[in-house]
């Protein structure tokens, strides 16, 4: 397994977690035409870890196949396909806070409307 990895995909959970930074939090994606893509059939989960040195990341698969880094994988862009959906999912959590917050709209600021990890 990666080591200080940045980003962990857990497939069995449809989970996709931030390890470290602003916004740091696992989020349950639920999107099964993404999960269930046939690409993604044989893997257990992946540790990421944007800095590229291919060397910190795992592909970890089911069955006996090697675990190998994600450029190795050829699985595509990993930003693409699980950073830009957990951005997503967390501009939607800070929206919800910032509805639920009592405040008053001039005390809290503008609602967000956009997020990036990068």
């Amino acid at each position: 397994m990666a080591t200080n990895a940045d980003w962990t995909v857990i497939f069995d959970d449809k989970v996709i977690i931030k390890q470290n930074g602003d916004g740091a939090a696992a989020y349950n994606i639920d999107d099964d035409s993404f999960w269930n893509d046939s690409k993604w059939s044989n893997i257990w989960a992946i540790q990421y870890k944007d800095d590229n040195h291919d060397y910190n990341d795992s592909v970890e698969y089911r069955d006996t196949t090697p675990h190998a880094t994600w450029t190795d994988s050829g699985l595509g862009n990993f930003r693409d396909q699980f950073v830009n959906r957990w951005d997503s999912h967390h501009l939607g959590q800070l929206q919800s806070e910032w509805d639920e917050d009592p405040r008053s709209e001039s005390d809290k600021g503008a609602r967000p409307t956009s997020y990036s990890s990068y």
